[in-house]
C-alpha cells in the first residue's frame, strides 16, 4: 500500500510537468512509459481491494451483497473468478426477488459471452422474459444482449451479429435517461458506427471532459478510432495512449486500446513499443480470459513480431482502396441523408405554414361572419326605424293639420279667449311627449325584445329594475335603452327625455351602483346586450 502511495506521488509530479510544459503528446507518451513500468502496483492495489472484500465475508446476511461486489470487482480483471462469484450469487438468490435473480442471470450471460461460451449465454438470455421485466431492468437487459452480439461478432466476424448488436443498442437508448453518461456514450457510439464521425467526435470530446477515469478509457478509445478513420495518426495515437493509461490505472485487463495502440506504433515503425504493448495486451487477455481479446491479440502478435513489410504494403494498398470505396459510399450516404433531412425539414416547414394560413383563414372567416351579422342587424334596425319614422311623420302631419283647422275655426268665429286658453295649455304637449315615449318604447322593444331581462341580469339580485303595470319602459330603462342605441351623451339623453342634465347623471350613477359586474364596464356591457331577434 505504501508503494502505491509513493507511486501516486510520482504520478502527480508527472501530471504537474505535463501541465507546465504544455507539450501534451510528449508528456502523455512519457506517462504511458512510466505506467507500463509500474503497472504491477495497480494490479496489486486491485488484488488488495478484492482480498479485503473476501475477508469481509463474515456475516451471513451480507453474503449475497459481498459476493456481488466481488463479482463486479473481478469483471474486466479476471473473468473466471467473476463467473465463480456470479454462480455463487445465483445460488444465494434462490430466496430473493425475481428482479435480483434476473440481474444475476444477465451478469452470468454477459460473462459467458465474454469468455466465448456463446451457446450458454444465448440460452440464458432467451430464458429471460422480456415482457415481465421491470422498467429499471430494461437497460441492463438490452445492454447485455448488445454486448453478447458484439462479442459474438468479434469472434466470428459475421456482420449480422454486429447488426443485431446495434439493434439492441437502439433499444437500450430508448430506455436510458437522455441526460445520463450511459445514454450519451451509447448514442455517440451508435452514430459513430453509422458513419457520422464528426458528430460522434463532438459528443465524445464533451464526454471526455467530465468522464471518470474508468469512463475515460472507453471515451478516449472511440476518439482514437475516429481519428484512425480520418488518417490523423497523431491524434489517433494520443487518444489511444489516454485510453491505455486509464486502463492501466484501473487495472482493467479487458481492454481494446492496448492492441490498437500497439498497431499504431507498428505503423509508425516503433517496433519496441509495439511489441511491449501487444505482449501486455495478450497477457492481460489471457489473465482475464477474454476469448475475443485473445483471438485479436494473437492475430496481431505475429504481424508485429515478424514485421514483414512487403505483406503489409500489399495489405495497405487493399485497405486504402477499400477505405476509399467506403469513404465514397459514406459520403454518398451522408449526402443522401442530408438531402432527405432537408426535404423533410422543408416539408414540415410548409405544413406549419399551411397550418398557420388555415388558422388565419378561419379567423378571417369568423371576423367576416361577425361583421356580416352586425351589418345585417344594423340594416334591420335601419329598416325598422325608417318605417316607424315615416309612420310617425305622417301621423304628426295629420295632427298638425287637424290642430290648424281647429285653431282656424276658432279664429274665424272670434273665439279669441278659447284660442288663447288652448295655446297657454301644456296638456297637448305632454300628451304628445307621452305618446313619443310610448312609440319609442314600442320600437325599441320590437327591435330588442329581451332587453329588460338581459339588462336586469347585469344588476344585483335585489336591485332589479322592472316597469310598472301598463309601462313598457320606465325612466332608468329608457336612459339605458338610448345608451344601447349608441346615444351615451348625457346632454343628448337629457334633451330627448326632457330632463335636466343632473337628473340624467344621477340616474346613470344610481344604476351603475346596482351593477353585479364591474362599474367601469357596466355601460359597455349594456351596449352588447339584447341581440336582435329576427
Amino acid at each position: 500500500m505504501k508503494a502505491f502511495v509513493v507511486f501516486l506521488f510520482f504520478s502527480a509530479v508527472y501530471s504537474l510537468g505535463y501541465a507546465q510544459t504544455g507539450d501534451e503528446f510528449v508528456q502523455m507518451e512519457k506517462r504511458l512509459d512510466y505506467l507500463l513500468q509500474n503497472q504491477d502496483l495497480f494490479i496489486k492495489k486491485r488484488q488488495d481491494d478484492i482480498e479485503k472484500l473476501k475477508n469481509s465475508l463474515t456475516h451471513p446476511k451480507d453474503n449475497f451483497k459481498k459476493n456481488y461486489q466481488l463479482l463486479e470487482a473481478y469483471k474486466k480483471f479476471q473473468i473466471d473468478s467473476a463467473l465463480t462469484y456470479a454462480l455463487k450469487c445465483k445460488t444465494l438468490s434462490v430466496n430473493l426477488s425475481d428482479s435480483i435473480k434476473t440481474i444475476i442471470d444477465l451478469d452470468v450471460a454477459w460473462i459467458y459471452s465474454t469468455i466465448g461460451r456463446y451457446i450458454e449465454a444465448e440460452n440464458l438470455l432467451q430464458k429471460v422474459n422480456r415482457a415481465s421485466l421491470h422498467q429499471n431492468l430494461l437497460p441492463k437487459y438490452y445492454d447485455t444482449y448488445s454486448a453478447f452480439y458484439s462479442h459474438y461478432g468479434q469472434s466470428n466476424n459475421h456482420t449480422v451479429n454486429y447488426h443485431k448488436s446495434e439493434l439492441y443498442r437502439d433499444s437500450l437508448l430508448s430506455v436510458l435517461n437522455p441526460n445520463s453518461h450511459e445514454y450519451r456514450l451509447s448514442y455517440a457510439t451508435k452514430i459513430l458506427f453509422m458513419g457520422n464521425r464528426q458528430e460522434a467526435k463532438k459528443k465524445l470530446l464533451a464526454l471526455l471532459s467530465t468522464a471518470s477515469i474508468e469512463e475515460k478509457a472507453t471515451v478516449a478509445y472511440f476518439l482514437g478510432l475516429i481519428y484512425k478513420h480520418e488518417n490523423n495518426i497523431e491524434k489517433q495515437q494520443y487518444y489511444y495512449i489516454v485510453s491505455t493509461c486509464a486502463d492501466i490505472e484501473t487495472a482493467t485487463r479487458d481492454n481494446a486500446s492496448l492492441q490498437d495502440l500497439a498497431l499504431t506504433y507498428y505503423e509508425l515503425g516503433d517496433f519496441d513499443r509495439a511489441f511491449k504493448l501487444i505482449d501486455k495486451a495478450i497477457k492481460d487477455a489471457i489473465a482475464c480470459n477474454v476469448r475475443y481479446r485473445i483471438i485479436e491479440g494473437t492475430s496481431f502478435y505475429p504481424i508485429i513480431n515478424a514485421a514483414y513489410q512487403k505483406k503489409i504494403d500489399s495489405q495497405n494498398k487493399k485497405l486504402m482502396m477499400n477505405l476509399m470505396l467506403i469513404s465514397f459510399l459514406s459520403i454518398i450516404l451522408i449526402a443522401g441523408l442530408i438531402i432527405i433531412y432537408r426535404q423533410v425539414k422543408r416539408l414540415n416547414r410548409i405544413k406549419q405554414e399551411l397550418s398557420k394560413t388555415n388558422t388565419q383563414l378561419q379567423q378571417l372567416n369568423s371576423q367576416v361572419n361577425a361583421t356580416n351579422t352586425q351589418l345585417s342587424e344594423a340594416n334591420h334596425i335601419k329598416e325598422e326605424y325608417i318605417a316607424q319614422f315615416f309612420d310617425m311623420c305622417s301621423s304628426y302631419i295629420e295632427k298638425m293639420d287637424s290642430i290648424r283647422k281647429h285653431l282656424l275655426k276658432k279664429a274665424t268665429t272670434n273665439q279669441t279667449k278659447a284660442l288663447i286658453e288652448q295655446l297657454k295649455s301644456t296638456q297637448m304637449v305632454e300628451k304628445e311627449v307621452e305618446e313619443l315615449y310610448h312609440n319609442f318604447d314600442q320600437i325599441f322593444l320590437n327591435l330588442y325584445p329581451s332587453f329588460v331581462e338581459e339588462f336586469n341580469a347585469l344588476l344585483k339580485e335585489d336591485e332589479k329594475i322592472l316597469p310598472k303595470k301598463g309601462e313598457l319602459l320606465n325612466t332608468e330603462l329608457r336612459i339605458f335603452a338610448l345608451i344601447r342605441l349608441g346615444i351615451d351623451d348625457s346632454i343628448k339623453i337629457a334633451s330627448f327625455l326632457r330632463y335636466s342634465l343632473r337628473t340624467v347623471y344621477n340616474y346613470r350613477t344610481k344604476v351603475r351602483n346596482k351593477a353585479s359586474v364591474s362599474r367601469a364596464d357596466f355601460e359597455d356591457m349594456v351596449k352588447q346586450i339584447a341581440v336582435l331577434e329576427r
